[in-house]
């Protein structure tokens, strides 16, 4: 590699990660404190949080790397452009690819990462999240619940206990279930214990109060009563994956007995034909990028920031193909228009870059673009003076 080029990519790398590092953080941050409840509802400790919130890393990596790309390319571009360095580069006859080199180069190796995480280290750190969250979940009762706290352990259902003794044996039963909507039930019991396998509540020598909508009680006093608990146990003890935590092997190959692949096969098509077009995104939007701001222009022509018009159409393919990816699963047509889409703007990117100039596509963007800028910017400025003197 030619010390120039060595030279664009030491600093769009730079600027590559200096774009990378907040914004991975600030994304990551938001989605590890709305799983704050893992500590809060389940009682875990710091390091189980911990552990879940590198579990999440992996899902957001993939997402925020070609946005990170497109600051990098166009913010290195734009100032080597303002520093004439551009225009010194054309002067002294050098090959375009000297600058498109560099960047392709590095768009290509993320590519790569972003493809083996999304595709490898995703959907086991997803499968591992899972399985954490329904083990913490999958024992309230005899291990979680906190001495004379109501705890909500279901949506209706709400148990407190006075004191927890060894063996599983709870003492001073509270358990109020309202999931039926047809009546109310308030069980209190001396003493109880929930069984070894965790489906059954067994509490000895209480009563239970029945209540109906019109208002109307009965209490039935018990020595032994079971109150059920498989519904909540079964869900919370075991996890179910879905077609995003599957590896791409299965997506390839799906297994026909699987029940959520039975009864969501169109899922599975969806999240196939989404991981293989993802990781194609920082590839494409480097190619955005060079079209945009990869050739050397005067400071005085008018025009908006490369970095904004690279962002806005950025985000226009990204919604674009998350539109298509989401209605695969009902109508498969969409499989080629989500193919078509990094296709026909990876062509008319090269196509740009080749002709030395802005083809009608990013010309007509960019110009809409800015002519809105223009427009809010005009509307925005304080009426001048009247035209008329003093009187």
């Amino acid at each position: 590699m030619k010390l120039l080029e060595t030279y664009i990519l030491r600093r769009v790398g730079q600027m590559f990660l200096v774009a990378l590092l907040p914004v991975l953080a600030i994304i990551w941050t938001t989605q590890v404190l709305q799983r704050i409840n893992l500590v809060t509802d389940s009682g875990q400790s710091v390091g189980s949080f911990a552990k879940l919130a590198t579990l999440i890393l992996p899902s957001i990596i993939p997402v925020v790397l070609p946005f990170a790309l497109v600051i990098g390319v166009t913010q290195t571009l734009t100032t080597m452009n303002n520093d004439s360095e551009l225009a010194v580069i054309d002067a002294a006859g050098a090959r375009r690819s000297i600058i498109w080199r560099p960047i392709l180069i590095l768009a290509a190796v993320i590519s790569v990462f972003s493809f083996f995480v999304d595709n490898v280290v995703e959907p086991k750190a997803k499968t591992g999240a899972r399985q954490m969250i329904a083990a913490a979940y999958a024992d309230l009762l005899s291990t979680v619940i906190e001495e004379k706290n109501f705890r909500k352990i279901d949506d209706g259902l709400y148990v407190q206990i006075s004191e927890r003794l060894a063996g599983r044996v709870l003492k001073g039963l509270f358990v109020v279930d309202e999931r039926d909507p047809a009546f109310e039930l308030i069980y209190y019991a001396r003493e109880g214990a929930v069984d070894e396998k965790g489906t059954s509540l067994i509490m000895h020598d209480g009563e239970v109060h029945r209540k109906t909508p019109t208002g109307d009680v009965s209490v039935i006093r018990f020595d032994s009563y079971s109150f059920d608990l498989s519904d909540l146990t079964q869900n919370r003890g075991q996890s179910t994956l879905r077609a995003s935590d599957r590896e791409l092997p299965f997506l390839l190959n799906p297994d026909t007995t699987d029940k959520d692949y039975v009864s969501r096969p169109g899922s599975y098509r969806a999240e196939l034909h989404r991981r293989l077009t993802d990781w194609l995104l920082p590839m494409v939007y480097a190619l955005i990028s060079l079209a945009i701001a990869g050739d050397a222009r005067s400071h005085r022509e008018a025009r908006l920031h490369p970095m904004v018009s690279a962002l806005v159409i950025a985000f226009t393919v990204r919604w674009a193909t998350f539109y298509a990816a989401n209605q695969i699963e009902a109508k498969p047509i969409f499989i080629g228009v989500l193919y078509a889409i990094p296709i026909v703007i990876s062509i008319t990117s090269i196509i740009s870059l080749v002709l030395h100039k802005r083809v009608s596509l990013f010309g007509f963007l960019v110009d809409r673009i800015a002519a809105v800028v223009r427009s809010v910017r005009q509307g925005s400025r304080p009426a001048g003076p009247s035209a008329g003197g003093n009187a």
